[in-house]
Protein backbone atom coordinates (compact mmCIF):
# COMPACT_ATOMS: atom_id res chain seq x y z
CA UNK A 1 0.00 0.00 0.00
CA UNK A 2 1.28 3.43 -0.96
CA UNK A 3 0.57 6.86 0.49
CA UNK A 4 1.80 10.11 -0.97
CA UNK A 5 1.37 12.46 1.98
CA UNK A 6 1.49 16.22 1.99
CA UNK A 7 1.53 18.42 5.06
CA UNK A 8 -1.17 20.99 4.41
CA UNK A 9 -2.61 24.14 5.85
CA UNK A 10 -5.88 23.15 4.20
CA UNK A 11 -7.16 20.62 1.68
CA UNK A 12 -10.49 19.75 0.11
CA UNK A 13 -12.05 17.28 -2.29
CA UNK A 14 -14.88 18.27 -4.63
CA UNK A 15 -17.08 16.08 -6.81
CA UNK A 16 -19.37 17.80 -9.30
CA UNK A 17 -18.66 21.15 -7.58
CA UNK A 18 -19.78 19.76 -4.19
CA UNK A 19 -17.29 19.56 -1.32
CA UNK A 20 -17.23 15.99 0.01
CA UNK A 21 -14.24 16.33 2.36
CA UNK A 22 -12.27 19.20 3.81
CA UNK A 23 -9.61 19.70 6.50
CA UNK A 24 -7.58 22.55 7.91
CA UNK A 25 -4.04 21.91 9.13
CA UNK A 26 -3.07 18.26 8.76
CA UNK A 27 -2.19 15.65 6.17
CA UNK A 28 -3.56 14.96 2.71
CA UNK A 29 -2.89 11.30 1.92
CA UNK A 30 -3.27 10.05 -1.64
CA UNK A 31 -3.67 6.27 -1.34
CA UNK A 32 -2.57 3.68 -3.92
CA UNK A 33 -3.57 0.07 -3.39
CA UNK A 34 -1.63 -2.78 -4.95
CA UNK A 35 -2.64 -6.37 -5.72
CA UNK A 36 -0.87 -7.90 -2.73
CA UNK A 37 -2.23 -5.42 -0.16
CA UNK A 38 -4.30 -6.63 2.79
CA UNK A 39 -6.23 -5.14 5.70
CA UNK A 40 -3.04 -5.53 7.74
CA UNK A 41 -1.23 -3.28 5.23
CA UNK A 42 -3.99 -0.69 5.61
CA UNK A 43 -3.73 -0.74 9.40
CA UNK A 44 0.09 -0.49 9.34
CA UNK A 45 -0.15 2.41 6.88
CA UNK A 46 -2.62 4.19 9.12
CA UNK A 47 -0.29 3.83 12.11
CA UNK A 48 2.49 5.32 10.01
CA UNK A 49 0.24 8.18 8.84
CA UNK A 50 -0.80 9.05 12.38
CA UNK A 51 2.70 8.77 13.86
CA UNK A 52 4.95 10.11 11.07
CA UNK A 53 6.70 13.17 12.46
CA UNK A 54 6.27 15.93 9.89
CA UNK A 55 5.01 18.83 12.03
CA UNK A 56 7.27 21.35 13.72
CA UNK A 57 7.98 21.32 17.43
CA UNK A 58 8.89 24.42 19.44
CA UNK A 59 12.43 24.31 17.98
CA UNK A 60 10.98 24.20 14.42
CA UNK A 61 12.14 20.59 13.90
CA UNK A 62 9.85 17.98 12.36
CA UNK A 63 9.25 16.09 15.60
CA UNK A 64 5.47 16.11 15.95
CA UNK A 65 2.99 13.72 14.37
CA UNK A 66 -0.61 14.07 13.30
CA UNK A 67 -1.53 12.23 16.49
CA UNK A 68 0.45 14.83 18.50
CA UNK A 69 -1.13 17.82 16.78
CA UNK A 70 -4.69 16.49 16.44
CA UNK A 71 -4.79 17.81 12.86
CA UNK A 72 -7.03 16.56 10.10
CA UNK A 73 -6.46 13.59 7.82
CA UNK A 74 -7.88 13.69 4.30
CA UNK A 75 -7.76 10.31 2.52
CA UNK A 76 -8.10 10.20 -1.27
CA UNK A 77 -7.89 6.99 -3.30
CA UNK A 78 -5.57 7.31 -6.28
CA UNK A 79 -4.94 4.14 -8.26
CA UNK A 80 -2.33 5.84 -10.45
CA UNK A 81 0.14 5.66 -7.55
CA UNK A 82 0.34 1.91 -8.20
CA UNK A 83 1.46 2.45 -11.79
CA UNK A 84 4.63 0.88 -13.14
CA UNK A 85 6.43 3.67 -15.00
CA UNK A 86 9.79 1.99 -15.55
CA UNK A 87 9.32 1.22 -19.26
CA UNK A 88 8.01 3.26 -22.14
CA UNK A 89 5.89 6.37 -22.06
CA UNK A 90 2.58 4.84 -21.00
CA UNK A 91 2.02 3.66 -17.40
CA UNK A 92 1.10 0.06 -16.69
CA UNK A 93 -1.44 -0.62 -13.95
CA UNK A 94 -0.76 -4.35 -13.72
CA UNK A 95 0.38 -4.00 -10.09
CA UNK A 96 -2.76 -2.11 -8.99
CA UNK A 97 -5.42 -3.99 -7.07
CA UNK A 98 -8.64 -4.72 -8.98
CA UNK A 99 -11.26 -2.02 -8.31
CA UNK A 100 -13.53 -4.11 -6.06
CA UNK A 101 -10.61 -5.23 -3.87
CA UNK A 102 -9.09 -1.75 -3.78
CA UNK A 103 -12.42 -0.22 -2.78
CA UNK A 104 -12.86 -2.71 0.06
CA UNK A 105 -9.36 -1.95 1.36
CA UNK A 106 -9.80 1.81 1.03
CA UNK A 107 -13.10 1.60 2.94
CA UNK A 108 -11.40 -0.51 5.63
CA UNK A 109 -8.66 2.14 5.93
CA UNK A 110 -11.29 4.87 6.19
CA UNK A 111 -13.39 3.05 8.83
CA UNK A 112 -10.33 2.23 10.91
CA UNK A 113 -9.05 5.82 10.60
CA UNK A 114 -12.35 7.24 11.83
CA UNK A 115 -12.41 4.83 14.75
CA UNK A 116 -9.06 6.03 16.15
CA UNK A 117 -8.53 9.62 14.95
CA UNK A 118 -10.90 12.50 15.69
CA UNK A 119 -10.79 14.30 12.34
CA UNK A 120 -10.86 12.17 9.17
CA UNK A 121 -12.36 13.17 5.84
CA UNK A 122 -12.24 11.40 2.49
CA UNK A 123 -12.87 11.58 -1.20
CA UNK A 124 -15.10 9.03 -2.90
CA UNK A 125 -13.54 5.88 -4.30
CA UNK A 126 -13.56 5.79 -8.11
CA UNK A 127 -15.07 9.26 -8.50
CA UNK A 128 -13.71 12.04 -10.70
CA UNK A 129 -12.44 14.29 -7.91
CA UNK A 130 -10.90 17.71 -7.82
CA UNK A 131 -8.41 17.96 -4.97
CA UNK A 132 -7.19 21.33 -3.78
CA UNK A 133 -4.59 22.02 -1.14
CA UNK A 134 -2.32 24.57 0.38
CA UNK A 135 0.90 22.60 0.86
CA UNK A 136 2.73 23.65 4.01
CA UNK A 137 6.47 23.79 3.47
CA UNK A 138 6.18 22.18 0.97
CA UNK A 139 6.49 18.91 2.83
CA UNK A 140 5.73 15.75 0.82
CA UNK A 141 6.66 12.12 1.53
CA UNK A 142 6.14 8.76 -0.19
CA UNK A 143 5.23 6.00 2.28
CA UNK A 144 4.96 2.30 1.50
CA UNK A 145 4.04 -0.66 3.69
Amino acid sequence: MIALIQRVRSAAVHIDAQCVGEIGTGLLALIGIQKEDTEDNAERLLEKLLNYRVFADDAQRMNRSLRDTGGGLLLVSQFTLAADTRKGTRPSFSSAAPPDRAQALFEHLLRHSRSIHPQVEAGRFGADMQVSLVNDGPVTFWLEV
